[in-house]
């Protein structure tokens, strides 16, 4: 039994309203309509084949401006029309209005969607295009001088080079006489006079609600990142002393190098044309990114653990912080992620995408002085507290009423029980968790 899928549809008989599915269909590889067949793919027949096989074709060709393949079929003494459809260059409208496949759907493309499908369509990404707007009095020296030290290694003799209009030709920042949008995100002096959503927020979260701090970002995107990390590292950020014989030793709750790779991910894969921007939440217990990000079809999330192809959503932008040694050009970026965070004893970080946005969670280990036996502190006290003022609630329930994550709860009970505080009593349906008699 057939099914429809992307590239395939089911109709029992024509309607004009059909000429939306042949346009999602050019507008992406080409697909084929199917009309006189039931949603099981099972042919039921038509009345008007052969009338149909007259006007189909003229009536595509008016309103779509396309040349398809109509073919009158037959199985069983039952005819039905195959509408074959090649995918186009050029988009593809109808009645003024963009059209895509989604699975077996069809959904028309506005806002951001039908920005990056036209501009994918001409060739173009949103970062590439030409500002008029724009001059080199928008550009910041000091930035340029910063690149230029970062960027000795992989570009030769990029420090003589003396004029920063020939520097960023070289670095395919122009388009003819005009500054691209990726030269003022990269070198800009003030780029949110451009693009307000290009700043960058970190805040100290006590509970989903409750902010005790935040502090804004602004400025480009290179001064960004060590911003970001020097804000992160200074006031948000545990620090833990230990020595190496006389050399003193200073490690982050969370691996520097991995919230720095995270940070460079998110400013590369941004979808600019959102209104949102990158957030940084930290928790008792974790570190939360949201980054607004369209994904691409070839990356889905479900593969950022996995060896995969590197894909920038910007790739004019990321052509540039591979230049300055920011990243590398092979996909690795979220498995590096992932290893630096092993390596230093912390859970497996995740990713998720929800809402038009990549949200990476990062847990933090706890030390030995948060859980040694004797004494508790941080979200498991909280968590021990409850439990003795609310005994009997199970994991799910004690979830929902103190509204943090099921898999924080999961992993404080771990704690609590591996120091014999509490224990589970009752069937474990019926049953909940109680602090211990000692």
């Amino acid at each position: 039994m057939r099914t429809e899928s992307q590239t395939l549809e089911f109709k029992r008989l024509w309607k004009d309203d059909y000429l939306r599915t042949i346009c999602a269909f050019a507008n992406g590889e080409g697909s084929r309509l199917l009309v006189g067949v039931d949603d099981d793919g099972q042919v039921i027949g038509l009345e008007n084949g052969r009338e149909l096989l007259e006007t189909l074709p003229n009536k595509i060709h008016n309103k779509l401006a396309l040349l398809v393949d109509v073919i009158l079929n037959q199985q069983e003494g039952r005819e039905y029309l195959e509408v074959a459809v090649q995918g186009t260059y050029a988009p593809v409208s109808y009645a003024g209005k963009f059209y895509k496949r989604s699975g077996s759907n069809t959904v028309e493309l506005t806002g951001s969607n039908l920005t990056h499908f036209l501009l994918k369509k001409y060739g173009k990404t949103w970062d590439d295009i030409a500002e008029e707007r724009f001059s080199l009095a928008d550009i910041d020296p000091l930035t340029v001088e910063k690149f230029k030290r970062l960027a000795q290694d992989r570009i030769p003799g990029i420090q003589d080079e003396e004029s920063t209009k020939a520097l960023l030709r070289k670095l395919n920042l122009y388009d003819g006489e005009h500054l691209k949008r990726a030269a003022i995100l990269l070198f800009g002096r003030n780029p949110q006079q451009y693009y307000i959503q290009s700043h960058s927020k970190i805040g100290r979260f006590l509970s989903e609600t409750d902010i005790q701090s935040s502090d804004i970002i602004e400025g480009n995107l290179i001064d960004q990142v060590d911003r970001l990390m020097d804000v992160l590292r200074l006031k948000y950020l545990k620090a833990y002393i230990s020595y190496d014989g006389m050399h003193r030793r200073e490690t982050l709750e969370y691996p520097y190098d991995a919230l720095r790779e995270a940070i460079i991910n998110a400013l590369i894969h941004r979808d600019y044309t959102d209104t949102s921007n990158l957030q940084i939440r930290v928790y008792d217990d974790r570190l939360v990114m949201y980054n607004g990000a369209t994904l691409s079809p070839e990356v889905p999330i479900e593969k950022f653990d996995q060896p995969h192809q590197s894909r920038p959503f910007n790739p004019t932008m990321a052509a540039v912080f591979y230049k300055c040694g920011y990243i590398e050009n092979w996909g690795r970026g979220t498995l590096n992620i992932i290893d630096y965070c092993l390596k230093a004893g912390l859970p497996r970080p995740e990713f998720a995408y929800e809402w038009g946005a990549v949200r990476a969670t990062f847990y933090r280990k706890q030390r030995q002085d948060e859980h040694a036996v004797g004494g508790v502190s941080g979200g498991v006290k909280k968590l021990l507290e409850f439990i003795e003022e609310n005994p009997g609630l199970t994991a799910k329930a004690i979830s929902e009423a103190m509204d943090t994550p099921l898999r924080t709860i999961e992993r404080w009970l771990k704690a609590l029980r591996e120091q014999e505080k509490i224990e589970f009593q009752g069937a474990p349906r019926t049953g909940g968790y109680v602090v211990k008699e000692h």
